[in-house]
C-alpha cells in the first residue's frame, strides 16, 4: 500500500455513470412538478395546494439548478481522472512492452 488514495477504475465509471443519472433525473425534475401541479388541480374551486406546490417547485428548481450545475463539475472532473489515468496506464504499458528478441529496449548491464 503507497498510503495514497487508491481508487479501481470500475469504481471511477460507475461513480461517472450515477453522476450522469442523477444530472439527467435532475434535468427531467422540473417536468414532473408541472405534472404534479396538474394533478393536484383546484379541487373544490380552491387552489392554495397547487399554489403551495408551485411555491415550492419554483424554490427547489432555483437549488436544482445550482446543485446540478455542480455536480456536471464533479462528472467532468471525475472523467477527466478516469480518462487521464487510463491512457496514462496505457502508454506507460506500451512502453514496457517487449517483444520477443528484442535487446535494444532492455536495460544494459553495466
Amino acid at each position: 500500500m503507497s498510503g495514497g488514495v487508491e481508487i479501481p477504475y470500475d469504481v471511477l465509471n460507475r461513480l461517472n455513470g450515477s453522476l450522469k443519472q442523477i444530472i439527467v433525473e435532475f434535468d427531467r425534475a422540473g417536468a414532473r412538478g408541472d405534472a404534479l401541479e396538474a394533478a393536484i388541480g383546484r379541487p373544490f374551486g380552491r387552489g392554495g395546494l397547487r399554489d403551495a406546490a408551485g411555491k415550492f417547485e419554483s424554490a427547489w428548481n432555483d437549488k436544482r439548478d445550482t446543485l446540478r450545475e455542480k455536480l456536471e463539475e464533479i462528472q467532468q472532473k471525475v472523467d477527466q481522472v478516469g480518462s487521464g489515468w487510463a491512457d496514462w496506464d496505457a502508454d506507460a504499458s506500451a512502453q514496457l512492452r517487449v517483444e520477443s528478441g528484442d535487446t535494444t529496449r532492455l536495460p544494459k548491464a553495466v
